[in-house]
């Protein structure tokens, strides 16, 4: 799946020469973190919530409140923005955000095609990819089978389902270290203890099923 198919297209942006109290209320208003920070169409940084924290006096500041909203009302986005964030394009995968994501400790990533920001994507977006990926949601069976990590093993355990007439929606492989790998399956049928027989039949052995009606 490409990250064009689970980005937010037409996020909400400020620009960089709008003020602190405005990128607060633009957050506060529509539930947001973080904004990409545009100007003439391109991004040139990011601000979060975080950063708004930062710029603030702290609570031990002998300024009154009426001056602490004056400063802020003079600070502009582009003080306290973080320059030059890491991007990624529309074209690529998931797992790359995903990556991108959590090596760098970021939960949000600007989506950038043509040098133009075409949208955003979240860690909650990817969560919701890895749910429906493996149809977790959807109504049916997912049994859970440990397989020999070899050559036609897989071939061997899907060609059970199609022997039954049992139509396969998802699939998943967690390689162990053990020579051993989970096989989750995914079918729409709940009444699979004919598919179970023939499973273990066959020497693979069932480590878990999950039922959603």
């Amino acid at each position: 799946m490409f990250v064009r198919n689970k980005m937010t297209t037409n996020p909400y942006t400020i620009s960089p020469d709008q003020t602190i109290p405005e990128a607060h209320e633009i957050m506060a208003k529509h539930g947001v973190k973080r904004l990409p920070v545009v100007k003439n169409g391109k991004l040139v940084g990011v601000v979060s919530n975080t950063d708004i924290l930062s710029a603030s006096p702290s609570k031990a500041t002998t300024f009154s409140m009426g001056e602490i909203a004056y400063l802020l009302s003079k600070t502009k986005v582009s003080q306290v923005m973080t320059k030059n964030p890491l991007t990624i394009s529309s074209g690529a995968l998931l797992e790359e955000a995903a990556i991108l994501m959590r090596d760098n400790n970021i939960g949000f990533l600007p989506v950038v095609d043509d040098g133009k920001l075409a949208g955003i994507i979240t860690e909650s977006d990817i969560f919701d990819s890895f749910i429906e990926l493996l149809g977790f949601r959807e109504p049916g069976t997912r049994l859970t089978i440990e397989v020999e990590d070899a050559p036609g093993m897989l071939s061997n355990l899907t060609g059970i389902f199609s022997k039954l007439g049992a139509n396969i929606t998802h699939v998943a492989v967690y390689r162990g270290a053990s020579g051993k790998s989970a096989v989750v399956v995914g079918t729409r049928s709940l009444d699979t203890s004919g598919i179970e027989k023939s499973i273990e039949e066959q020497g693979f052995k069932i480590l878990y099923k999950l039922q959603n009606k």
